[in-house]
């Protein structure tokens, strides 16, 4: 019996229910993969009194769809709604054109939900996996997420990430014509927004510790900029630096032990790290360039950055245990932002081409680039922990909004903000 475990996310909801509790993002899907699997969602039955407060099936179609690897049979066209243990007619599955089933039901247990569902091959005639879940009252979307994970990773041996969270920077202009800042955490979906911290100050790139309870960020709440960290389940908020001059760019190390930084304490923007139980700072480059946009290799090693000790912004590695640094990118006028895929293959970037900035990716062993928007003004990229998907803010009708594209470019979806400006995401790890 498999039970989603959340109770971090929970108490989080609970213990700050003053929240935002509206989504404003919706999603608009631009691009499948070519020929996408056709899976057919039936609707989920219900054996409690009154109505669900969440559709699940509803969510788990919309999540695969996201991935842009499925197309959803619509309900509407459905000959027979079976549930689990029922018989299944393929034939009414095949007239569809339906290469896969998922059927579910719904009950109470326990003070919350038991719910069961099953996967079944259309073509091949057999079920392919049979499973239930509970989960609490409040958890009726983390279990379709769940739902949707086990079926994307089911039928394409991919880890499914739709269980995950984004944080973002939300913009709202004021009557008063000044700006309202918010650090926004979400379902990786858009759904189930809260405000994790609201200023009139400017708030900048937002970090997640490895272990998803933790965010780094930076505010200018103290009239220059300082890097916070703040706790997830309780709120609980430290200021980590009060240098003068720069403060900025945190990046969690993969073991959560340190935070990379860009500091110009000492006259110069350069990377340093934070030993997070010692307090100790240590400084990683020396260089008159400006070296910024520090983020971590796959095995915590060696830091990439931002420099323009070239002349123009490019993308470097230094290699901690001997200081070693190496330039990464060589093609377009401007690379920058620098992010590793979870597998360590490719980095991924902001690459400006003839005055244009796009997101792409480099991989590591053959230096190959691939474009992966077509949009103008993309930037602050964050790579999703399965590696299929990337999301980053760029502009769409003269708005700041946010957009995904999987790292072959043939999946493309947009998340605009219904409100403010939506800006800088940061795709959580997985949290379970």
């Amino acid at each position: 019996m498999k039970r989603i475990c959340l109770g971090l996310y929970v108490g989080l909801a609970l213990s700050l229910s003053s929240w935002l509790a509206r989504a404003e993002l919706t999603i608009e899907i631009q691009n499948f993969v070519e020929n996408p699997t056709s899976i057919a969602v039936a609707p989920f039955g219900w054996q409690g009194g009154g109505t669900l407060p969440e559709s699940i099936d509803t969510i788990v179609a919309a999540d695969l769809e996201r991935s842009g690897q499925f197309r959803a049979v619509p309900q509407a066209d459905m000959l027979a709604f079976p549930k689990p243990k029922d018989t299944i007619y393929y034939r009414n599955w095949r007239v569809l054109n339906a290469e896969y089933l998922l059927v579910g039901d719904v009950r109470p247990h326990e003070g919350g939900y038991r719910v069961t569902f099953e996967l079944y091959d259309v073509f091949a005639q057999r079920r392919l996996l049979s499973q239930p879940v509970d989960g609490g009252v409040e958890q009726l979307r983390d279990l379709a997420h769940y739902i949707s994970d086990t079926v994307y990773e089911t039928l394409t041996g991919i880890r499914g990430a739709f269980s995950t969270k984004i944080i973002y920077v939300e913009a709202r202009r004021q009557a008063s014509g000044r700006e309202k800042f918010r650090l926004i955490y979400a379902d990786a979906d858009g759904a189930r927004e809260r405000v994790i911290r609201e200023s009139d100050a400017p708030i900048m790139s937002p970090s997640w510790s490895p272990d998803g309870k933790q965010v780094a960020y930076v505010s200018f709440e103290t009239t220059r900029a300082a890097i916070f960290r703040q706790e997830l389940s309780s709120g609980k908020r430290e200021q980590l630096t009060n240098f003068k001059g720069l403060n900025g760019a945190p990046a969690w190390s993969p073991d959560g032990q340190k935070i990379a930084m860009v500091l110009s304490k000492d006259g110069n923007p350069e990377i340093y790290t934070l030993d997070l139980s010692t307090r100790r700072f240590t400084r990683i480059t020396r260089h008159f360039a400006i070296d910024t946009e520090p983020n971590w290799t796959s095995d915590g090693k060696g830091i990439i950055f931002t420099s323009n000790r070239g002349g123009r912004p490019q993308i470097y590695q230094v290699t901690l245990a001997s200081g070693r640094v190496e330039r990464l990118t060589f093609e377009g006028d401007y690379n920058a932002r620098p992010r590793v895929s979870p597998d360590g293959k490719h980095l991924v970037m902001v690459h400006r081409h003839n005055g244009v900035y796009h997101i792409a990716t480099q991989e590591f062993a053959s230096g190959d680039i691939r474009v992966l928007t077509e949009t103008q003004l993309d930037e602050s990229p964050s790579v999703a922990p399965n590696g299929a998907m990337l999301m980053y803010a760029t502009r769409h009708n003269g708005k700041g909004i946010l957009a995904a594209v999987s790292l072959d470019a043939g999946v493309k979806v947009r998340l605009p903000s219904k409100l403010g400006d939506a800006r800088e995401p940061a795709w959580s790890p997985f949290l379970n």
